[in-house]
């Protein structure tokens, strides 16, 4: 098992993964979102990385519309995911997260999962022509559901699940449902607390997630991989406090 964090993309992405080495974590979840991490120099990052030690994993712009029904807006988004790509396989990645999309007409608002499938069957082939395993994320209706992640799965061959705990707290169906029906297509996982209202990206333990329990239905599904600490705070200095709270929590419960 191995605990990252995310860059935060307000803050610059070089002095982010710094921090991150810096705080002795085992990866950066890079993700590559605006204001300040829309651009990312490889040359500029790679010997950062290297000089921690730092692996990472792919996370794209949650707001990118990818599966709008217009043909010319996907190509579009597929181009902009391939350079994604591009920047996450020649940094060593694996995996490469993208988010549900909830951008269609009202009226076509019953579509949208089928729109989804369609977006995403050419994006996993491109990422795998990267060498990159493209994983779905669970977040809100109806993404946020085991029945809805056992369609997407089987009708996208190569498609693998991102599992954001925080977001569980929030959804339909809990880490739970998600870990005990799903637990052989788990490939990611996030970690972030809120009061289950929103995403509020909080320590762990300030919340309402059951820690104890999340990690057990982790290890439970023979879950060994890597989990990212999704943890935002505007002061440096309590920021890596909470994380290393955060991440001593994971390693007591997990041991």
């Amino acid at each position: 098992m191995k605990i990252g964090i995310m860059n935060n993309p307000s803050k610059s992405v070089y002095d982010e993964a710094a921090f991150c080495g810096q705080t002795g974590f085992d990866f950066l979840d890079l993700t590559i979102e605006g204001p300040h991490a829309t651009n990312v120099d490889i040359a500029q990052l790679k010997p950062i990385l290297d000089t921690y030690g730092l692996s990472i994993t792919g996370h794209t712009d949650p707001c990118l519309p990818h599966a709008y029904p217009i043909q010319g807006v996907r190509k579009a988004c597929l181009k902009e995911l391939e350079r994604c790509a591009v920047i996450f396989s020649s940094l060593g990645a694996k995996v490469m997260n993208i988010h549900p999309c909830y951008f269609c007409p009202p009226a076509m608002r019953k579509d949208l999962v089928s729109f989804n499938i369609e977006a995403l069957q050419p994006i996993v082939e491109m990422a795998a022509s990267y060498g990159l395993i493209l994983v779905f994320e669970n977040y809100k209706a109806p993404f946020d559901r085991v029945s809805t992640f056992k369609t997407l799965l089987t009708e996208v061959p190569g498609l693998k699940l991102h599992l954001d705990f925080g977001h569980t707290n929030f959804g339909k169906d809990n880490h739970e449902d998600f870990c005990g029906e799903l637990g052989e297509h788990l490939q990611h996982v996030h970690f972030s607390d809120n009061r289950s209202r929103s995403d509020d990206h909080m320590p762990l333990g300030i919340g309402t997630v059951n820690w104890e329990n999340a990690v057990n239905s982790l290890k439970e599904a023979g879950y060994n991989s890597t989990i990212t600490l999704e943890i935002f705070c505007n002061d440096p200095n309590m920021q890596a406090k909470y994380l290393d709270l955060s991440r001593e929590l994971i390693q007591e419960l997990w041991d």
